[in-house]
């Protein structure tokens, strides 16, 4: 009887495969028309819902990534940026919509050598999410801009559930922020008590202003009323951003960084993210080796993977910014100077740092970003990462608009010169100017085979996004890893400066850790990354959604 009921159990469950997804045995989420994975459980079930009245995986992004900026303020948004890698198949070349922020144009290189704190109305950057949206939804959305802002106006006007990470988050937010008026007013509980899970969080002023960008559009948010709120509250606390910032704002279409790892294509986030680069050249300098004929976490593996991650993040702080600034070398991300980079490894013992860049000075010693990958029914996929820099932003709330600003400034190398040992970087290509777009991390990627997307993956987590992409594509492509296994494995990072590796698995792995440590690496515990993941199977055609349960998640699908 048993026997049999289990068999009726799997065909009911292929029936339903093309209406409901199933969940595998690694935890993965299947389906076949339409998968949304993010960090929030709300934001994708409203990806879904996008994908099943038609829209396409764009649609579906403009929606989770405005209904994010309700349902996450830690760094959904509408005011801050991000990047956009839209993937199309076939002989359909991929595009990046980067919507990076924007110096405003009153600052200079040393608006903020003397800067301590982060979080004040200085550090923001010209929002760009709200533009960026618009710019890929015309070229490939499908549904009205209405229809796809409407979810996250609903969100905030009637209010949403919430997790218990996002309470705990919420809760140790308003601590920190006591005199915070606008944000206490925005965030608190009206009665002042603590938030729990399934209470209901609504944001008044947030659904107004975004009712008006789904009514009236996204100059909306660029013009009018809301840039003369945007502006009254930069008066108000000593910021730069102008409404002819705001108004001049433009997003871009560019073209990906592209390279290839063991026969599969990799495509990434372009300049001003550091994020394709860094991935491509480090991908490029482990095919040099024969990683597979070690374990996935062994000593020979993890050196190579913090070998290649010095080198790369060396480079970051010696060529990249943003491209219409910095002239930024073609060679970066070729097979011939990987290979040159690789001869420079020593396979026994780790480099020291410094010994990479003698043309750095290097000085005296003294996040949160969020992540959601997408693909349709026709195969159009969509990885997107968007920012506040530091977990709230700047943790100003836009009084009369209910939207929490970036704090990107901080993104800048705003201590021009100063390099230092514990990871302070302060190297021309990253300077401060005017209308110029900060340096990112931000590594949303696809990994493609034969013209068809097989990996869809990014994180958040400042300069380790990089490494936990790197780590996931290497589980996968390397070790033939599942992606939900591939998600949920202990990550490395390492960055150049402060010269050490971060690990993840210290307990996990002792033995290797003290292996490590003999070769030269000093290794410290480091928990990193939230990388929400799309597997695409190229036998079957089945989408497999592995949410990274670090902070929260959900994959969904139909």
């Amino acid at each position: 009887m048993k026997a049999s009921m289990r068999s009726l159990m799997i065909c009911i469950c292929i029936v339903l495969h093309v209406v409901s997804p199933c969940h595998a045995k690694d935890g993965a989420v299947e389906a076949r028309n339409g998968m949304v994975v993010c960090v929030s459980p709300a934001a994708a079930d409203v990806g879904v819902a996008i994908l099943k009245k038609g829209g396409t995986a764009v649609d579906a992004t403009v929606a989770v990534a405005l209904a994010m900026a309700v349902t996450y303020p830690p760094a959904g948004n509408i005011g801050g940026g991000g990047f956009m890698l839209v993937y199309l198949g076939g002989n359909e070349k991929p595009i990046v919509f980067e919507y990076r922020e924007t110096a405003p144009k009153a600052v200079n290189r040393e608006s903020f050598v003397n800067e301590k704190s982060p979080h004040t109305h200085k550090a923001v950057g010209v929002p760009g999410t709200v533009r960026g949206m618009e710019l890929a939804h015309k070229k490939f959305g499908k549904l009205p801009w209405k229809d796809v802002v409407m979810p996250a106006v609903k969100l905030a006007e009637e209010g949403f559930p919430l997790t218990d990470s996002m309470a705990r988050s919420l809760n140790g937010m308003l601590k920190a922020t006591k005199e915070n008026a606008e944000f206490q007013r925005c965030f608190g509980k009206a009665d002042g008590s603590p938030w729990k899970v399934g209470d209901i969080l609504v944001q008044k002023d947030l659904g107004k202003t975004l009712r008006a960008i789904a009514v009236e559009g996204p100059n909306a948010f660029y013009t009018g009323l809301l840039a003369e709120l945007l502006e009254k509250e930069m008066k108000t606390g000593g910021g730069f951003i102008t409404k002819d910032d705001l108004a001049g704002y433009k997003a871009n279409e560019r073209v990906p960084i592209h390279g290839s790892y063991r026969g599969h294509d990799v495509y990434g986030a372009s300049p001003p993210s550091s994020g394709g680069t860094c991935l491509v050249q480090m991908l490029n300098i482990m095919e040099n080796f024969d990683v597979k004929k070690h374990e996935r976490y062994s000593p020979e593996t993890i050196h190579l993977m913090a070998e290649a991650s010095r080198r790369a993040f060396c480079d970051r702080a010696r060529w990249l910014g943003d491209p219409d600034f910095t002239k930024i070398p073609d060679h970066l991300a070729t097979k011939e100077y990987a290979k040159k980079l690789a001869q420079g490894i020593d396979l026994k013992h780790a480099t020291k740092s410094e010994s990479l860049a003698d043309d750095i000075p290097l000085g005296k010693d003294g996040d949160s970003t969020t992540h959601f990958s997408i693909i349709d029914s026709k195969g159009m996929a969509v990885s997107n990462t968007y920012t506040l820099e530091n977990s709230y932003g700047s943790r100003v709330v836009v009084k009369g608009a209910g939207y929490l600003l970036n704090n990107e400034m901080f993104d800048f190398n705003w201590k021009p010169g100063v390099t230092t040992r514990t990871g302070g970087i302060g190297t021309k290509p990253n300077e401060i100017a005017p209308g110029k777009r900060m340096l990112s991390s931000q590594s949303p990627t696809i990994i493609a085979k034969d013209g068809k997307p097989l990996l869809i993956t990014g994180s958040p987590g400042s300069r380790t996004i990089i490494n936990t992409v790197f780590g996931i594509v290497v589980s996968v492509v390397d070790y033939g890893m599942d992606v939900q296994s591939a998600v949920d494995a202990p990550r490395m990072h390492h960055q150049w400066f402060p010269d050490e590796i971060r690990f993840e698995g210290v307990k996990e792995y002792p033995d290797l850790v003290k292996k490590l440590k003999e070769m030269g690496h000093k290794v410290e515990y480091s928990k990193q990354g939230d990388g929400h993941s799309i597997w695409i199977d190229p036998k079957t055609g089945t989408y497999r959604g592995a949410a990274d349960k670090r902070i929260d998640g959900k994959a969904a699908g139909y």
